[in-house]
Parts: structure tokens; C-alpha cells; sequence
């Protein structure tokens, strides 16, 4: 156990007759460098320094004797000098360090701040007696250490960018690790403050909403956990503080400290995009979607959100207090300044060419491969395909059969197409059904659970063939017409298909599969890898701002009545349904390759590049993909060679199994039991855990989310929700629909209120900050000192520029018919960077939008 005031400055530090000054530049940010004008801050931060309160900051030498050998406390002079007293950007200031000849070298220091407000450290460099420098990569909040703070915060450490494996430590730096370790980690009781930085967990049990069950933490609805906040349970079952207080600025609720978003105007946008969205637009849509008319009248009514804009004038749009005018965010963002009451759109890319190439047959298929939900198509292996649920849900076996499909197989038979992997499938049949019923007592809302049939044409590209519309008492089969004819029962089949895809995209493949999913690990990484392991180190860049986002997420996108409830058919089912698909969740397989496996999307052949030969050749997504793993493995595994030497060690890294422990045993305690976890016991293991993850939070991520504006931002094209089932041939629904094709086509999709929702959302979740970081970048060069692990990274960074190439060249070649498709849309989900906004290209660092 430490004492309560570790790790305390020493004030009495003995020093022998040849002390030695190190000189340390020290680079800070204030508050006014990140928009927050405080002049109360500015004024007592210099009553601060006038009184002799001031920064103290004092090295831990590594040098190992019985007790750490200590510089003298040093403290920041000249803090306010009128230069920097309201300065924007980063602040340099000099300290002097009074050592011992035989200090050594500083591997950590201790840093007291004794001032009102809190302060960024950026970074600490150490100048030593010959020259050379010792670093340290801080980027953190620093709160005050005393003062008006009934119960103080403990001061400071950071290390410096010379890591070291626990076992490894120099015994002068362990009291120190475990100390900061300590902090993190808190003690599991209390309600969170803004000042502190503890990770902790808690399960789903702050949507709020009468009806909504709380998730994880049960064999019925598992979930994995999220970042604990402390507050209570309030009357609707959301969480709450007391007495309705909350401490956090709108509408945030408690992160650690440093997982928010950093002085990036895009990201100050961002945040105060989401606060009015959450806060006043929706419910202003709710309360006043009265004033509109419920439907498009027709897909140039639809088009007119880009051309001509929606004037919202009005409606009601006041805002609350310290939130802005919800039109005053989306005129920011708006490609229209003229009007500021005027909701304009930019065009999405999917209209930018053709605007009627979205309607064939052909492009509905290779959006399966190349839109914004690529992950989801599967190899048949069989025929009919059959169902994981029980009998209660209607028969097992799909029933499509031969005689329906057999016109469009090019002269084979189903088996043959089986055998030669020529049939595909969309499968959103089980993980709809058992909720069919629930869905469809909804009013205004009609639901089937559905299968979607394609055939690999010779010429590379996907026929869809036959859609099954089913519920629990229900099954029916539609196939498209023939070439150059029209039947609207097949375009309403496949509105249904696509509204479906939709709300499996947004809230399985991309919510829980990527955000929720790798709280957990974030969460674990920083209770139990201390600053100073190399793991960490290498994992900092694919945790940044994801607690925030996700914080956000909770509770604008998933939240009782948010997005999702309000954009989305299943409605207040929504998060019920994502716990359903966890339970089939396996981190093992969700690797691309082992996914593409999986689904029978490839099979190995080392023969082949990256060991793997695609079942479709022209499968933008996996073929882009294939490259990035290949560089991400290769990166992670000479970074491991560095700091592992054989398995023993990987073994015997108390900190990483601990980390491994927490994540399969807490973080995602609900599916502990599965075996498919990696064992974390060789370096093998550790290096595809690591790929993993990373993985996801960076390419499968950007595949997931940044394309989404360029298709989902015209409504007809991605519905997200479904009013009506598509009627019987001959029936008075029938007839109505062929009066009017159009009027009674947006009767059935996305109404007005529903587009408005998720269209303002997507546009929003869609855009690059520009600031943002991209795979193959790091922004702070100071990570560490190891040149080996450097120059790794620089051939990945290469690896990775290479792979932008091969993406460029592949859009230029005609012969890949579905990396452009009709609409004329190049696939660039996963080419590496990007510029500011909605590109539909980029693949981040992070889970951070």
C-alpha cells in the first residue's frame, strides 16, 4: 500500500558538493488554448504564483540505490508573464533541475500542481550533462494537487519514453508504476468527478426509457461493459445525478480526463453539433413533425434537400442555456451560408454522377461489396439455406428453391453454382425474426425478416436473384423481373432489404462491432498497463477519444428515443437486438482474414498474396483490406520481436496477462466462457490479439463509417425504416401501388422525420476532423526512444503508403467493374488519409467519430 499523498514531493533533497543543473524545456497548454476563456483562471493562477503557490515538478532518477535518487523540487517561473498569460497556442517554459553528478538518467517525475485551474502538459524534455535528451510524452490534464479541493488530487507522474517491460523496471521506477496504476484504477465506489482520470466499469444501464432492458451482466441480454460513471439510478432507468445536478459540461457525462476531445476547432464543432442535435433538434423534429408533411411525394422531393434545402423557419427552435441554436450548428455545417433558418445537405456521391443509377439491380448488389456494409455477404454452402432458430419462428429451411432461381444461373444448377461458390447470401433472417412480432405491433411500422439471394455473374459482378420476406407465421419469395422491365413489388422487396441492411449496419456492425465492442479493451489497457509497458505505448494512438465518442454515442445515438429508436424500424427494440447478436460475438473472428473465412468470402491458399484467395476476385472491401492487415501484421509483429524475446516472456509480463485477464474476464465477463480466446501464452498469440484490435478500430472502423454520407445520405437508396409490407399481386395495396409507384414507395420507406434524423446524424458522424490522425501516422514522435521499434514503424508508415497506391491503381482498372459500379463511385473507404470533411475515404487512428 502508498500513502495517501503518493508520490509526494520531496521538499528536503540532500545533495553533495558537485550538484549539476539539468535543463528542461517544458511544453504546457492553458486553458484559453483549448476555447475555454477563463479570466477567472488567468487571475488565480497569478494570485497563485504571487502567494508562492506554484507548479512544482522534481525527476526520479533510475538509478537504483536504497531509496530513488531525487532532483531537487524545481518549480515553473515566469508563469505569468504577459507573453503567455493568455496564450492559444503551446507554451515552452524553462526549468532548471539541481541534480547530483552521479543522478543518472530521470525516468519519471512527479508534478504538483498548486494552482486554481488545471493545466495540460504536452511534453518534458530533460537536457543531460552530454547533450543528449531525455523525453517525456505527457499529453494529459493535470488538475490542481491542493487548494480549495476538499479532498486533493494526488500529484502527478510521467515517465519517460524509455519503456520497459514490468519485469524489466528499474527498481527505482516501481513504486512509481504501481502508484500511477493505483490511480487509474480507482476504487470501484463513488460518483466520478470531471477532474479525475479512473477507469472503471459498469454495465448498459444508462439508456433510459420505460421498457428497456439493462445489458450485460446476464445470460438473457449480455453486453460487453463500458466506462463506469457513478451516477444513480434515476426514475425511467436511465442514469442520473443527484438532485438532477450534472457536473459535466452538456451532455456529457463523466470520461477520464483525458479521453476528451482535444483544442480542434472540427472537434469543438463536433461537440457542440452533438449538444444541440441531442438536445434540440430531435425533439424539435418530434414535437413539430406535425408541421411537415410525413412523406416525400417523390424522389424530387427527396433530391430537393440538396438542391433547394428545407426551410425550418417554422418550427420552433429555441435553444437552451449553454447550447447553441441547433440552426445556428447546421448552417455550420451547412454547404448553404445564405439562409441560416434554410436545412440544406451537400449532394451525396451516390447522386453526384447519375442520379437514377442507384435504382439497378446491379448497383444494389455491388454496394454489398463495396457500400457501407460490405461485411455482412456470405458464400452459400448449401441450398436452401437453414435457420439457427427453433421451430416457434416458422420453418427452418429457407424457401427459396430451384425453380425460382434456376433462369438467372447462367446455364448451371444450384448445386453446381453451391459447388463452384457462385451463390451468395445475405442473411438478416435470425437475428430479426425473434422480434418480428414485438416490430410489427409498433404503430406505423412493418417489419420482415429477410434473405437476399445473388449469383457471380461471368463478368465479376453480383445478380441479386431472389429476396424472402418472412415472419414468424409468413414466407414469400420475389425475383426480379426480366432485363429492361420494371415490378415494384421487387423494388419494395428491396427497400425492405436495405432498410434492414441499414439497421444491422449502424447498430451490429457498426455500434456494438466496433465501438462497444472495444470499450472494454481500452478500459483494461489503461487499469493494468502502466504508461511505461511497451504494449501501451503501442496501442495509445487506437484508444484515442473512443470513451468519448462513446459516451456521446450513449446518448444521442442509442439512447431511449435517440437516434436509432427514432430513425431505425425496430424502434425501442434496437439495443435488445445488438445484446442478441453479442452473443454470437467472437473476438477471434473478427480479424479480416478469419472473417473472410468465416463467411466463406476466401479460403487460404498460400499460393496466393496474404496466403488468402478471394471467392470474388473484385471484392473492393477484402482486397483493400487484405493490404492493411498484411502491413498491420507485419508492423505488430517486429514490434513484438523487439520487446519480447521468446514466448516465456509474454508469459511471465504480469501487466499484459493481467490486461488480457481483464478484458476476457470483465470487460466482456458475459462471454468469458467462449473458447475461442486467444490464449495469451506466446508471441504468436499477442501479435494477432494486438492486429486484432487494432484492426478494427482503425480499418474495419473507417469501412463502416466514412462511406456512410456517400451512400445513406439519399434516403431511397439506404432506407433505415419500413411502414408498410410490400402487398400481394392483385390486392387493393397492389393496385394502389401501381397508380402511383412513387407516392406509395415512400409511404412504405423512411418517412420525413426518420430522413431528417439520420441523415443529419450521418452527415455529422461522416466528416474528418483536421487534426485527425491516420493509420501509418503518429503525431507525437517522442513515443519512445527505441530505435529499433522506430524504424519498424517507418517501414510500416511506408507499408502503408504503398497500400494507398494499390488503391489508387485498382480504381483506374476497368476491370474491376465493382469498385466503381454504376453511380460511378470509386471505392476509397479504406485508402489511408484523407482531408478535412466528408471525403468517404481515411482510415483513422481510433474509434474517435
Amino acid at each position: 500500500m502508498f500513502p495517501s499523498n503518493f508520490p509526494a514531493i520531496q521538499q528536503k533533497v540532500n545533495l553533495t558538493d558537485h550538484a549539476v543543473i539539468l535543463k528542461g524545456s517544458l511544453l504546457v497548454k492553458k486553458q484559453n488554448s483549448f476555447d475555454i476563456v477563463n479570466p477567472l483562471g488567468v487571475v488565480t493562477d497569478a494570485v497563485s504564483e504571487a502567494i508562492g503557490l506554484k507548479v512544482i515538478l522534481q525527476l526520479i532518477s533510475i538509478t537504483s540505490t536504497s531509496k530513488p535518487k531525487l532532483s531537487k523540487p524545481a518549480r515553473i517561473e515566469n508563469w505569468t508573464l504577459s507573453s503567455s498569460l493568455l496564450a492559444k497556442d503551446e507554451v515552452k517554459y524553462t526549468i532548471n533541475f539541481e541534480v547530483d553528478a552521479d543522478f543518472g538518467t530521470p525516468g519519471a517525475v512527479v508534478v504538483q500542481n498548486n494552482h486554481s485551474f488545471e493545466i495540460y502538459f504536452v511534453s518534458l524534455s530533460v537536457r543531460m550533462p552530454r547533450g543528449s535528451k531525455v523525453q517525456f510524452p505527457c499529453n494529459s490534464w493535470v488538475y490542481r494537487s491542493s487548494g480549495f479541493d476538499l479532498v486533493p488530487k494526488p500529484n502527478r507522474i510521467f515517465f519517460s519514453n524509455h519503456l520497459y517491460l514490468p519485469q524489466d523496471t528499474p527498481p527505482s521506477l516501481v513504486p512509481y508504476r504501481e502508484a500511477d496504476l493505483k490511480q487509474l484504477q480507482g476504487n470501484g465506489t463513488g460518483i466520478r468527478q470531471h477532474s479525475e482520470r479512473i477507469y472503471d466499469y459498469d454495465i448498459y444501464n444508462d439508456l433510459g426509457g420505460i421498457g428497456r432492458p439493462k445489458l450485460g451482466g446476464s445470460k438473457e441480454m449480455p453486453y460487453p461493459r463500458r466506462c463506469r460513471t457513478g451516477r444513480i439510478q434515476g426514475l425511467l432507468g436511465e442514469e442520473t445525478y443527484p438532485g438532477g445536478q450534472n457536473p459535466f459540461p452538456i451532455p456529457f457525462f463523466y470520461i477520464p480526463s483525458d479521453e476528451y476531445y482535444s483544442s480542434s476547432k472540427t472537434a469543438s464543432v463536433l461537440v457542440k453539433t452533438v449538444k444541440s442535435f441531442s438536445h434540440t433538434f430531435i425533439p424539435m423534429l418530434t414535437s413539430f413533425g406535425g408541421l411537415l408533411d410525413k412523406y416525400f411525394d417523390s424522389f424530387q422531393d427527396v433530391e430537393s434537400l440538396y438542391d433547394r434545402g428545407f426551410d425550418l423557419s417554422k418550427l420552433a427552435l429555441g435553444a437552451i442555456e449553454g447550447i447553441d441554436s441547433p440552426l445556428d450548428i447546421l448552417n455550420d455545417l451547412s454547404t448553404d451560408h445564405t439562409n441560416k433558418s434554410l436545412l440544406k445537405f451537400p449532394i451525396p456521391a451516390v447522386l453526384e454522377t447519375d442520379r437514377l443509377a442507384w435504382r439497378s439491380d446491379r448497383e444494389y448488389a455491388r454496394q454489398l461489396l463495396a457500400g457501407t456494409h460490405p461485411i455482412l455477404i456470405q458464400c452459400l454452402t448449401e441450398f436452401p439455406p437453414t435457420s439457427g432458430l427453433g421451430d416457434e419462428y416458422g420453418p427452418r429451411k429457407s424457401t427459396v428453391t430451384e425453380e425460382h432461381i434456376s433462369r438467372f444461373l447462367e446455364g448451371t444448377t444450384v448445386q453446381e453454382a453451391v459447388a463452384n461458390k457462385k451463390l451468395f447470401l445475405v442473411d438478416l433472417h435470425d437475428i430479426f425474426m425473434p422480434y418480428i412480432e414485438r416490430i410489427n405491433k409498433i404503430p406505423d411500422i412493418y417489419m420482415y425478416a429477410t434473405r437476399t439471394f445473388l449469383f457471380l455473374r461471368g463478368d465479376g459482378t453480383l445478380k441479386p436473384i431472389a429476396i424472402e420476406l418472412s415472419t414468424p407465421s409468413s414466407r414469400r419469395v420475389l425475383v426480379p423481373p426480366e432485363e429492361g422491365e420494371t415490378d415494384y413489388l421487387w423494388e419494395l422487396a428491396k427497400a425492405h432489404t436495405a432498410a434492414n441492411d441499414s439497421g444491422a449496419h449502424q447498430l451490429v456492425g457498426h455500434w456494438y462491432g466496433c465501438h462497444a465492442c472495444m470499450e472494454p479493451f481500452i478500459i483494461a489497457a489503461h487499469r493494468q498497463l502502466s504508461a511505461l509497458h511497451p504494449i501501451f505505448a503501442f496501442l495509445k494512438p487506437h484508444m484515442k477519444y473512443t470513451l468519448q465518442i462513446n459516451a456521446l454515442g450513449r446518448q444521442l445515438l442509442i439512447s431511449a428515443s435517440g437516434i436509432a429508436e427514432q430513425g431505425f424500424t425496430p424502434k425501442m427494440y434496437c439495443m435488445e437486438l445488438t445484446s442478441q447478436a453479442y452473443k454470437s460475438w467472437k473476438f477471434a473472428m473478427e480479424g479480416l482474414p478469419a472473417d473472410l473465412i468465416k463467411r466463406g468470402m476466401a479460403v487460404p491458399d498460400p499460393a496466393a498474396k496474404h496466403g488468402m484467395k478471394l471467392v470474388i476476385e473484385d471484392y473492393p472491401y477484402a482486397a483493400d483490406g487484405l493490404e492493411i492487415w498484411s502491413a498491420l501484421t507485419k508492423w505488430t509483429q517486429e514490434y513484438v520481436d523487439v520487446h519480447y524475446k521468446d514466448d516465456v516472456t509474454v508469459q511471465n509480463d504480469a501487466e499484459l496477462q493481467a490486461w488480457w485477464s481483464e478484458v476476457v474476464n470483465v470487460g466482456h465477463g458475459d462471454l468469458k466462457d467462449d473458447p475461442t480466446w486467444f490464449k495469451m501464452d506466446s508471441k504468436l498469440g499477442l501479435t494477432v490479439a494486438l492486429t486484432t484490435f487494432i484492426w478494427i478500430t482503425t480499418a474495419n472502423h473507417a469501412a463502416v463509417n466514412f462511406s456512410q454520407y456517400a451512400y445513406a445520405g439519399f434516403i431511397p437508396n439506404r432506407p433505415t425504416a419500413t411502414h408498410l409490407p410490400v402487398p400481394e399481386k392483385g390486392s387493393t395495396e397492389h393496385r394502389k401501388l401501381l397508380r402511383n409507384p412513387e407516392e406509395y414507395y415512400f409511404k412504405v420507406i423512411s418517412n420525413k422525420m426518420e430522413s431528417f434524423v439520420v441523415m443529419s446524424a450521418i452527415e455529422v458522424l461522416s466528416g474528418h476532423a483536421d487534426t485527425e490522425e491516420y493509420i501509418g501516422q503518429r503525431h507525437i514522435d517522442i513515443w519512445t526512444d527505441n530505435e529499433e521499434a522506430l524504424e519498424a514503424f517507418d517501414r510500416f508508415a511506408e507499408d502503408i503508403d504503398k497500400v494507398g497506391e494499390t488503391i489508387l491503381s485498382r480504381n483506374k482498372d476497368p476491370s474491376f467493374k465493382n469498385r466503381h459500379g454504376p453511380v460511378k463511385v470509386p471505392y476509397k473507404a479504406l485508402y489511408p488519409t484523407s482531408s478535412k470533411g466528408i471525403t468517404g475515404q481515411g482510415v483513422p487512428n481510433s474509434i474517435s467519430i
